[in-house]
This record gives C-alpha cells, sequence and structure tokens, in this order.
C-alpha cells in the first residue's frame, strides 16, 4: 500500500478501537437519543421507510435518511443501544480518513494526519460520535458538499491545485451531498451551505465568483435526493406531513425549542470549553499567520472562517440554545486548529504562554469536575439544600455506587498536559500527538467511569419500570412532562386501538387492558385526583401509577 492507503487503514483502526467499544454499555438518553431509536425502531416495525414515526403516529420534525441508518443498523445487531449508536461510530471512522485525505490534497501527509488527529482529539465530536444523535452525519454531508463546490470553485478559476475531476463533477457531488444533508435533519443544511458562499461573496467585494447558471447547478443537484423524498411522500399521502415539517423548521428558528434557552454568547462558551484542546489553538489563526501558504491554501483558510461565523452567529440568533446546534462548527474549528499546530511543528509559530494558560484553564474545569464529582456523590445530604427542584433533590436518592478510582480520569488528564505540553519547545510533533491522542483516552475514561453513574441519577428508574412491562399486554404513559422512555423501553407493539391516543380515555374511558403512568414527584396533582389510578411505587424523583382494567 501507499502512504495514503496505509494511513488511512491506521486512522480506520484507530477510530474503531475507540468508536465501537461500550456503545451499548449505557442506556439511551432522554430526549434525542431515545427519540431517534425510537423512530428507527417503528419504521422497522410498520415497514414504512418513507415516513417519520413516533408512538406510531406521524412525526414531521426531521426527515428520513439517519433513520434508514440507524434501523438498518438494528436490523443487523437487534433493537438497542448499540443498533442506535453505531451509525454515528461509523461516522466517526469515515470523518478521520476523509480528514486525512482532505488535507493531505491542501498540504500534505502530515498536515492530513495533524487535521485528523486533531478531531479525533477533541472532546465534543469524540462524544458525539458514541451517540445516537442525528448531527454528525447531518455535519458530515454539509461540510464534504461545501467542499465538492469549493473544488469545482478552484478548478472553474484555475487555482493552482491539480484536480484530475471535472468541475461539472465537483459542483454535483457538493450540491448532491447537500441534498444528503437536507433528508438527514433539514433545510438548515442549504442554508448553512448558501449563507458561506454568501459571505464569500460579499469579501470578494460582491464579485460573481460562480454564475448563476452554475449555483442554479448545484442548487439543482441539491434538490434531486431532496425532491424524491418530498415528492413520494406528497404523492403517497398529500402535502399536510411536508406541510408541518416546514413550519417545525420555521418555529425552530424562531421560538425557545422545549424550554432550551441561552443567553447570546451562549455557543462562544460551549466551544470554547468543549472544544478543548482544539479551541485554544483555533483562537491564534485569527491573528497574523505566517505568510507561506499557497493561494488555495490561503483561500480555504477564509472559506473555513466565513463558515465557522455563519453557524456561530446563525445559531447564536436561534432563540433555542442546544449544544449540538454549533457542532458543524467543529469541522472549521479543528482546520484552524490544524493550521497553527502545524505551524508550530513546523517551527513558524511558537507555542506561547497564552497557549499555554488556555489549555491548563479549561483543562482545569475538565480536572475539578471530575476529581471533585466522587467527593459530591458521596456527600449529596449538604448538596440537596442547595437545589429548589424536587425532582432533582429526590434523584441524589438514587443507589449509584461510587468506588473513589472515578478521579482516575482527572488525574490522568492533569499528568498528560504536565508531560505534554513542555515538549511543545523541543519536539512539537511528539507533544501534539501526546496531546491529542491523551486526550481521546480522557475522553474515553470519563465515559467509563462517569456515564452509566449520571445516568443511575437521571433516568434509570423509569427505565426499569418500563423494561419490566416489556411484553405484557399494556398501556404505558407519561403525565406531566415529555420522554420517549415509555414507548422503546417498553418495546411499544404497533396500535391496535386508535382510542390507546387519547389521554382521555386512558384515564377516564373503558380501557381493555391496564394502564401504567410514570410521573415526576412534583407533577402528581392529575394523577392524585384520578381515583382510577392508584400509585403502586416510587423512585429516585419518579412516581408510578396502575390503573386496572375492569372485568
Amino acid at each position: 500500500m501507499n502512504q495514503a492507503n496505509r494511513t488511512s487503514l491506521w486512522l480506520v483502526i484507530l477510530g474503531a478501537l475507540l468508536y465501537l467499544p461500550f456503545l451499548g454499555g449505557v442506556h439511551l438518553f432522554d430526549w434525542d437519543e431515545i427519540n431517534f431509536a425510537e423512530i428507527s425502531r417503528e419504521m422497522l416495525l410498520t415497514g414504512d421507510y418513507g415516513r417519520v414515526y413516533v408512538n406510531f403516529e406521524p412525526f414531521w420534525e426531521k426527515p428520513p435518511f439517519f433513520f434508514w441508518l440507524q434501523s438498518s443498523a438494528m436490523a443487523i445487531f437487534g433493537v438497542g443501544e448499540y443498533a442506535a449508536r453505531f451509525p454515528n461510530a461509523i461516522c466517526g471512522i469515515l470523518t478521520l480518513v476523509v480528514l486525512y485525505r482532505m488535507g493531505r490534497q491542501l498540504y500534505n501527509h502530515r498536515f492530513g494526519l495533524i487535521w485528523a488527529l486533531t478531531y479525533f482529539g477533541t472532546v465534543l465530536p469524540l462524544l458525539y460520535f458514541k451517540s445516537s444523535i442525528i448531527d454528525p452525519w447531518f455535519n458530515f454531508f454539509i461540510f464534504t458538499g461545501l467542499y465538492g463546490f469549493i473544488l469545482f470553485y478552484w478548478k472553474k478559476n484555475e487555482f493552482d491545485l491539480e484536480l484530475k475531476g471535472n468541475k461539472w463533477l465537483y459542483l454535483f457531488l457538493g450540491g448532491f451531498l447537500i441534498g444528503l444533508g437536507i433528508i438527514t435533519k433539514g433545510p438548515v443544511a442549504y442554508l448553512i451551505a448558501a449563507l458561506t458562499m454568501g459571505v464569500y461573496w460579499v469579501y470578494q467585494r460582491f464579485r460573481f465568483y460562480v454564475n448563476v447558471p452554475q449555483f442554479l447547478f448545484f442548487s439543482f443537484s441539491a434538490s434531486l435526493i431532496t425532491l424524491s423524498w418530498y415528492g413520494i411522500e406528497t404523492w403517497k399521502n398529500g402535502p399536510w406531513f411536508i406541510q408541518e415539517f416546514n413550519r417545525y423548521q420555521y418555529r425552530l428558528f424562531s421560538t425557545p425549542d422545549a424550554g432550551h434557552k441561552g443567553f447570546f454568547g451562549y455557543h462562544f462558551a460551549v466551544l470554547l470549553v468543549g472544544c478543548f484542546p482544539a479551541s485554544i489553538f483555533a483562537v491564534r489563526s485569527f491573528w497574523k499567520m505566517p505568510e507561506t501558504e499557497k493561494l488555495y491554501q490561503a483561500d480555504f483558510r477564509k472559506w473555513m472562517k466565513y463558515l465557522f461565523f455563519v453557524v456561530l452567529i446563525l445559531f447564536s440568533i436561534v432563540k433555542s440554545k442546544i449544544v449540538h446546534y454549533s457542532s458543524m462548527c467543529y469541522f472549521p474549528l479543528t482546520f484552524l486548529a490544524a493550521v497553527v499546530l502545524y505551524q508550530i511543528i513546523e517551527g513558524k509559530i511558537a507555542f506561547n504562554r497564552a497557549m499555554r494558560i488556555g489549555l491548563w484553564s479549561v483543562a482545569g474545569l475538565y480536572m475539578l469536575l471530575t476529581i471533585s464529582m466522587p467527593f459530591l456523590a458521596g456527600h449529596l445530604d449538604v448538596l440537596k439544600p442547595m437545589f429548589k427542584d424536587p425532582f432533582a433533590v429526590a434523584n441524589m436518592d438514587a443507589i449509584v455506587h461510587w468506588t473513589g478510582f472515578e478521579i482516575i480520569p482527572g488525574l490522568f488528564l492533569f499528568a498528560l498536559l504536565l508531560y505534554s505540553l513542555p515538549k511543545f519547545r523541543s519536539d512539537a510533533w511528539t507533544a501534539f500527538r501526546l496531546l491529542f491522542l491523551g486526550t481521546g483516552v480522557f475522553v474515553m475514561l470519563t465515559l467509563i467511569f462517569f456515564i452509566k453513574r449520571i445516568e443511575g441519577y437521571s433516568q434509570r428508574a423509569a427505565i426499569e419500570f418500563c423494561e419490566k412491562r416489556v411484553g405484557e399486554d399494556c398501556y404505558v404513559i407519561t403525565d406531566g412532562y415529555k420522554s420517549y422512555v415509555h414507548l422503546f423501553y417498553t418495546r411499544k407493539p404497533k396500535v391496535t386501538n386508535p382510542k390507546s391516543w387519547d389521554k382521555e380515555w386512558l384515564l377516564h374511558g373503558a380501557i381493555d387492558k391496564d394502564v401504567y403512568a410514570i410521573t415526576k414527584i412534583d407533577r402528581t396533582e392529575e394523577l392524585e385526583n384520578t381515583p382510577e389510578f392508584k400509585e403502586i411505587g416510587r423512585k429516585n424523583g419518579f412516581v408510578f401509577y396502575k390503573r386496572s382494567k375492569k372485568n
């Protein structure tokens, strides 16, 4: 094998070692993880792969592509946590290889490896590849689609990068990948790409760097796969589903969704802390850089800056503030970090005091959290008076076993920085690999030691209650709060009685089977005042009721 193929294979192995193990080691988390897994489970049960359902009712918030991947994994591995998270693990492996190949094309082998390892060893991207949320594939399609457009632009304008493909092929593939992004999560894929192109146009002093027919061809290729889904859905079921889907996309931008409010700088803070350690190096890229870049390298760096700020500002304006909304920034952020790291390794930029302070400051937050949490867990009675939420206080009653060894990730991170940072002055290439590979190990250790224990406080009581209902001929609902736990973890069968969607019928009607209800400790009023329901238990903030069918 040549160097490129050999390195790609090693990255596949590295990604598989980190992303594939332990995917099924902890329950899926409410809402998003369980919501998406339930959609895929119902897709398998109904055999309807063109429309998305939750609780066997049309669910217009998401298009179907990700659920095709997830339901395929469930068909192979069985319905469960591992299958639900498997598509994103594959996305992680693919991303490492693609970034290496892009970096090699733009610079050289070493830069490609730096970019791939930077992405590998950055906290939030790694966590997302261990999850079952939609965003990793969504972001991958947007980024590769925009890259295809950029290659078309360079080929058209005869940049000095050797490109063997036809310019129209690059343009078509770029648009087609954006189309895949649209049917993965929605039209915001096209919006992000178009806004980034628009910002580039502004900085080109409004010079049309591509003409109108070329842009229309790009948009047409993006619409091919999108309109196929829109068209088939409309032809089969009428326009209602698509209309509701588009209304939801607008509502998501204009109003805080599900109570997810936040301050304007929310995503700035998320990226600075969550994208450690890449974020610290990326900051340096916004200052003057050594003038050694080729024309296409400097141009790509501009594109990445524009993409970064388009996403950051767009989702800072959006009313809903959720961590993964700014996850598209991970690609440009890690590229900009890789540019700085490459220059440090080449000896053209100094690893300075500001970088060292930034790395220790953000790492200090992770150390403080991981080292203090086992201690705090042993003194929850001291913490309880600080919380006003009765449900949160009751969560702390969960029996979760802490050993004290949970401080290991924090100590490991401390030792990692203590050993690797001084090496940046004498052997930056080794220091870089130590820091980013070591951060990957730190994240894995944190997941192993903490995630199952955190889940034990937050939701396990409700999940265990639902798991006991698997195979029982009954209805299970939640009351007073939104959840998907009762659908996925009871393995709810296809609905045969349409009345079961009517809450009033479940509460007071002539039911045809027993009804179980789950609520939270501070939201019991409705069920307490419904004499048909009797409390059958409570645990860690959840209260369980049963209404028995009358013979």
